[in-house]
Order: structure tokens, then C-alpha cells, then sequence
């Protein structure tokens, strides 16, 4: 490792209050609009549609391009902050971010907004291992970094619930391109305030960056993000499936053999050999695939099965954001100096899984009122486990490799969101198929149009008597209810599991982790290359 041993020891003390709260602020700003950004696109779409008219694969590949390009570049971006800065990295991005979004609020066709969806991508993935990396450095005391860590993965928890609800407020006055638009400002006082505050990394991995690492790392997650997508649309038989698979698979192997090969690589494999850094990247990634459930799933319950506004259910996902927020700032902190790093984790994933099964009581006729504190629960649980790990992938590693770090867990959290967008939307659509019991004197094509999903049933009652069109939307309301239930169940065993194997991975993480413990932790991986 190339940790300088002439480092200031009182390193501490060169950041003032003023300007670790500046860095917090600024990397806050940074992690709230990608991830609204993710989200609100969805509220969009049909509104672009009516105006670029694109083709139904468009759409997919409009979706698709900005997380195809984030998770593709995140290892690689890592490894370039480590060696040019973190600052500088970021800047970069913040900067790029504000133009692609412009363009992309203004693009002229459905393949315009695909390249610039593609270049937002690009930038998203210098933001967050650069934000995590410079919150490790200006956050040096312990509690203080785990606090400033938890505040950020809070921040962008409730991000991602306000994406539909500032979207569809938007959409309700202004044209689709305004959802973009809005981070141009955003963007530019961050860069403004990160030029003025952020401070440049030190200790700077001092290795070339290897250039036949990077195409490895990018096919290997785009070869796999794209074959659970494709699966979850096409199923598994789909023969581009098995290829992207297979590529991704064989891409990623080559990538690690590399790595164990190179003096200064990309990611350095031998982190994994940390039980508390593997056991993080791994709960990170099944908190990510459980929490798609509240994101996903009742996103279609409000608008399609209760028939709400893109507002109204956007406002209405809120309670679960800020049940996020308030676990992941207020109460993992003192949990992990009171009962350790893996009984929290346990006991916010159990929490999780707990309100995940509670889902299960929530029908069409439910109150709103009686859901509210089950998603405050869920998403409260998930901020607890999802700080903790987070905080614990920056402490278990050495400063210089925080960047890489950092890529690992967050191209670990696309994986998750993508394998349980594939799994949770199967289990949700087979048994929406199987509960599905449609009326008589129905067309082929409606019925067809009907099976596909609760939207297409929806949308071919347009052409029905009223009696019928009514009894069609009630048995496609009643049968996606079902198919929420089943894929609910799905998350909360899923969250059960990882609540269970975080008491054995984490076990040994110390309640507090400081640089003592990190530079015990950067000398085993140094004596690991003699």
C-alpha cells in the first residue's frame, strides 16, 4: 500500500467546524440529485412519450442508460479518485452533471435524451465514492464520521422518495424537461461552494491507473445489471440473457485475476479478506434489493391499484424516506456504541422484515393512515443496517483506498437494486398471472393485454361496456395485490436472511473504528503483498 508514514499525526485538527459542516453540506447537495434524479424520471415518462414519441425499446433504453452508465463506471471512477483527488473528481462530475442535465432537459429526440440520460451516468458515478472519500477525510473522530455518514446515506434514502413527489409537482405546471432542469442550480452552487471548501486528498494511491482493468470492470456489472434486467422483462430462456451473463461472469473473473496480478490495482481483491468490509458490501447489497420493494411496488399500488395521482403517490411514499432519514442520522449512531455494529444491523434489518411482513395486512380497502407507520418502520430499519455497513466499508479500509472502497459498495447497491427489481417484478407478475380471474366475452387481445400486467388491463378496459371495463379493473386490482403480497414476503425473508448473517460477518467490527484500528488493517493487507 502506499500509505505516506510521514502524514501529519494531528491531522484532525486542520478542519474547522465550519469547514466539516461545508463538506458535509456539499456532499449532501451531491447525493440528493442523482438520487431524485433516479427516481423522478418514472413520472416522466409519460409526458416525454406524447412529445418525442419514442419507441417502446426507447423508453427502456431511456430508463436504462443513466443506470447502466453509473454502475458500469463506479469501480473505475474509484480508482481514479484515489489517484488524481477526490475534490477534483468531484468537481469534475458536479460540473458535467449540470451540462448533461441541461442538455437532457432539452433534448430534441428520443435518441438525444438517451445520449445525455448516458452521460448523466457518467457523472453520477464520480459523485458518491467522491463524497464518501471526503467525508472519511474531513471526519477523522470516529462518532463523528459515523454521524456524517449516516446523515448521508439518510439524505439520499429521502431522495429517493421525494424524486416522485418533486416530479410530479413539476409535471403539473411545467413540460417534462423541467424535472432535469431543476439540478442545474443545484449543481452549481455545489461547485461553486466545493471549489471555496472542499479539501484535496492526501496520500494519494501513487499507481498508473490500468487501463485494461477498466474495460473488465465495466463489461463484467454491465454484463450482469443488463441479463437480471433483461430477465426480469423476457425471463430467463431469452438467449441475451445467457450471453450478457456469461460475459459479465467471464469479464469479472479475468478482472479479479488481473488484480491480484497488479502492483497498484484498481480495487484491491484482498480487502474482501476483511470479514467486517465483505459482510458490509454484502448486507448493502440485500438492504438495496428488499428496499425496491417499497419503492417499486407501491409506486404501482398508488397510482394503479388506487388509481392516485403521480403526486399524490408521491407524496404519499414519503413516510418510508423519512423513516430512513431518522434511522440512518438518529438512531444507528448511538446503537453502535451502545450494542455494537452487528446487533444494529440485526436489529434494524429485523425491523425491516417485521414491517415487510406487516404489508401483507394492506389490501385496496386499507386505510393510508394504518400504512403509514409499517413504510416508517421499513424504511427506519433500512437506515439503521445501511449506515452501519456504510460507515463500516470506509473505516475498514486505509484512506488512500476509500474511493474504491466506496465504488465497491455502491456498484454492490446497483447490483441489489437490479436483482430485486428482476426478482421482486417475477414474483410479482407470476402471481398476478395466476390470481387473475377475468370475466367472460372477453377479446383475445384484451385478455392477452390484461395477463401482461395490472397497466395493460387497465388501459384495455378503455374500449369495454362499463359493466365489463369494471369487473376487468377489479379482478386486475384484486390480482396485483396478491402478487404485492407474495413479493413482499419475498423482501421480508430476504431482509430475515441478512438479518441473521450480519450477527456472524460483523461480529468482530469494533463498536468504534479509528485510525489505529485502519492502519492495523492497511499493514496486514501490505504484509498480505510480501
Amino acid at each position: 500500500m502506499n500509505t505516506s508514514p510521514n502524514a501529519p499525526a494531528a491531522e484532525p485538527a486542520t478542519f474547522s467546524k465550519g469547514r466539516k459542516i461545508g463538506t458535509l453540506a456539499i456532499c449532501l447537495l451531491v447525493a440528493v440529485v442523482p438520487n431524485i434524479d433516479l427516481t423522478a424520471l418514472n413520472q416522466a415518462i409519460p409526458h416525454l412519450n406524447a412529445d418525442l414519441h419514442p419507441t417502446a425499446t426507447q423508453i427502456l433504453w431511456i430508463a436504462d442508460a443513466y443506470g447502466f452508465a453509473l454502475a458500469g463506471l463506479l469501480i473505475t471512477m474509484g480508482g481514479i479518485g484515489d489517484r488524481i483527488g477526490h475534490k477534483k473528481l468531484m468537481l469534475i462530475g458536479t460540473a458535467l452533471f449540470a451540462v448533461a442535465s441541461a442538455i437532457t432537459a432539452y433534448a430534441p429526440s428520443a435518441e438525444a435524451l438517451i445520449a445525455a440520460r448516458a452521460v448523466l451516468g457518467v457523472a453520477g458515478a464520480t459523485l458518491m465514492p467522491s463524497a464518501l472519500s471526503l467525508i472519511r477525510r474531513v471526519f477523522t473522530d470516529p462518532k463523528q464520521r459515523t454521524a456524517a455518514v449516516g446523515s448521508f446515506m439518510a439524505v439520499g434514502g429521502l431522495a429517493v422518495g421525494l424524486g416522485p413527489a418533486i416530479a410530479g409537482l413539476l409535471l403539473d405546471h411545467f413540460w417534462w424537461g423541467s424535472v432535469f432542469l431543476i439540478n442545474v442550480p443545484i449543481m452549481a452552487v455545489a461547485l461553486i461552494a466545493g471549489l471555496i471548501v472542499l479539501p484535496e486528498s492526501r496520500n494519494l494511491v501513487t499507481g498508473r491507473l490500468d487501463l485494461l482493468s477498466v474495460p473488465m470492470s465495466i463489461l463484467g456489472v454491465l454484463g450482469l445489471v443488463y441479463a437480471i434486467k433483461e430477465a426480469a422483462v423476457h425471463g430467463l430462456t431469452e438467449p441475451q440473457v445467457g450471453i450478457s451473463a456469461a460475459i459479465g461472469v467471464v469479464s469479472l473473473a479475468a478482472f479479479v485475476w488481473r488484480q491480484t496480478r497488479l502492483a497498484e490495482p484498481l480495487i484491491d481483491i484482498r480487502l474482501f479478506r476483511n470479514a467486517a468490509f465483505t459482510g458490509s458490501i454484502t448486507t448493502n447489497m440485500f438492504a438495496m434489493f428488499a428496499l425496491v420493494a417499497q419503492s417499486l411496488i407501491f409506486s404501482l399500488f398508488f397510482q394503479l391499484a388506487l388509481g392516485w395521482s403521480p403526486l399524490k403517490a408521491g407524496l404519499a411514499g414519503l413516510p418510508g424516506a423519512l423513516g430512513a432519514m431518522v434511522g440512518g442520522a438518529a438512531i444507528a449512531p448511538p446503537l453502535i456504541n451502545a450494542i455494537g455494529r452487528a446487533r444494529t444491523v440485526a436489529i434494524g434489518m429485523a425491523i425491516s422484515a417485521s414491517a415487510f411482513t406487516g404489508f401483507v395486512t394492506v389490501g385496496l380497502d386499507t386505510s393510508y393512515l394504518i400504512m403509514v407507520p409499517i413504510m416508517v418502520a421499513s424504511g427506519l430499519g433500512m437506515g439503521m443496517a445501511m449506515t452501519v455497513t456504510g460507515d463500516t466499508v470506509l473505516a475498514s479500509v486505509p484512506k488512500e483506498r476509500s474511493g474504491a472502497a466506496s465504488a465497491i459498495s455502491e456498484t454492490a447497491t446497483e447490483l441489489g437494486g437490479a436483482l430485486g427489481m428482476a426478482i421482486l417484478g417475477s414474483v410479482l407478475n407470476a402471481v398476478y398471472r395466476d390470481s387473475l380471474h377475468l370475466p367472460a366475452g372477453l377479446s383475445a387481445g384484451t385478455e392477452h393485454a390484461a395477463k401482461d400486467s395490472i397497466g395493460g388491463a387497465l388501459q384495455a378496459t378503455a374500449g369495454l361496456p362499463a359493466q365489463l371495463a369494471g369487473q376487468v379493473a377489479a379482478a386486475a386490482r384484486d390480482a396485483f395485490v396478491d402478487g404485492m403480497h407474495a413479493a413482499l414476503i419475498v423482501s421480508a425473508a430476504f431482509a430475515a436472511l441478512v438479518a441473521v448473517t450480519s450477527l456472524y460477518t460483523l461480529r468482530n467490527a469494533p463498536k468504534v473504528i479509528t485510525d489505529d484500528t485502519e492502519e492495523e488493517n492497511g499493514h496486514d493487507l501490505k504484509q498480505a503483498n510480501v
